[in-house]
């Protein structure tokens, strides 16, 4: 399952799921971010109708963050979210179920099955706090969650802090403490390596030609448009690393740190406290003490093998 807010990198990492034959898509649910909800659920409609994928459901949720007010990303992502390219829009209406009540349902009824699945965020974590503080026994329906967000060492929408946290930090800091409690392996692909599987420009072209209408066309158009706004010789495939860890996790390496997310600090709100410390002697005299929950960090990622079969999947080779 997939949590999204499409923009451009979603869009990327929407198409890899639909389309690769390893992954069992099961639903995408949608949140306010890069865009605002409506075009959100608008761009992620047209995508998956862009794969042929009508028949997975969409569901609408959070609106806004927790507490913070909202922003979004549309200077990267362009007005519509998802690279102004006029894509043909879907006639299919989302689920009429709230998306926590989406997720809900398909984690219950894997749960009920003996499966797990796998989510994986790639948008503020609004909608995944709201259903792990609410429903907390569909944590027997979790394999684990592998969420794009924060950062071990840089930071994109402030100095400190990663886009998908800074934008609601308080939800952030709210799944990371509902992992802990409800024993759910949590894995972090944030922006350490979030920019390195990067599509050079004759890359993104040969995708256009090779399918001008169809998925490949639009991963296409999207990373030139990426190019094109940053003036680069190529894009990122962005939150798409992030499904690239799931179906490939040898291609990611993590270590475990305990982590927390900044609440308070004016120039650190929204940071994610990656703490690295191995000397027991600073911990002992820390006043504070190390934070309860341990995530795998993403530190490391093999980016031509991500790029490799982002690429293989959307010209259908796999």
């Amino acid at each position: 399952m997939l949590d999204v807010d499409t923009g451009i990198d979603d869009a990327c990492a929407l198409l890899l799921a639909a389309l690769h034959p390893g992954l069992d898509l099961r639903a995408v649910s949608c949140v306010g971010g890069n865009a605002p909800l409506a075009q959100v659920v608008s761009n992620t409609l047209a995508v998956l109708h862009t794969a042929g994928r009508d028949d997975v459901p969409v569901g609408a949720g959070a609106i806004r963050p927790l507490l913070a007010d909202p922003v979004d990303a549309r200077h990267v992502h362009g007005d519509d979210g998802m690279g102004d390219l006029g894509w043909p829009r879907s006639p299919r209406e989302p689920d009429q179920r709230h998306a926590v009540e989406l997720l809900r349902d398909t984690l219950r009824e894997a749960a009920a099955r003996d499966e797990r699945v796998t989510v994986i965020p790639l948008a503020p974590l609004t909608n995944i706090a709201l259903l792990l503080r609410t429903y907390p026994d569909v944590a027997a329906g979790i394999e684990e969650i592998c969420f794009m967000g924060g950062a071990a060492n840089v930071g994109n929408a402030t100095a400190s802090a990663e886009f998908n946290v800074f934008h609601d930090p308080e939800a952030a800091a709210v799944v990371i403490d509902a992992c802990a409690d409800l024993g759910i392996r949590l894995r972090m692909y944030g922006l350490d390596v979030f920019y390195a599987p990067a599509v050079t420009r004759e890359q993104a072209q040969a995708l256009v030609d090779h399918d001008q209408q169809g998925p490949a066309g639009l991963a296409g158009r999207l990373v030139l448009f990426q190019c094109e706004r940053f003036g680069a010789d190529s894009g990122t495939i962005g939150d798409a690393g992030a499904v690239c860890a799931v179906i490939d996790p040898d291609g990611l390496t993590t270590k475990d740190f305990p982590v927390r997310v900044e609440l308070g600090g004016t120039w650190s709100r929204g940071r994610t406290v990656v703490d690295m410390r191995d000397w027991t002697g600073d911990l002992a005299h820390d006043p504070h003490g190390q934070a309860n929950t341990r995530v795998a960090v993403g530190l490391q990622v093999d980016a031509g093998s991500y790029v490799d079969l982002w690429l293989r999947t959307l010209r259908g080779e796999l």
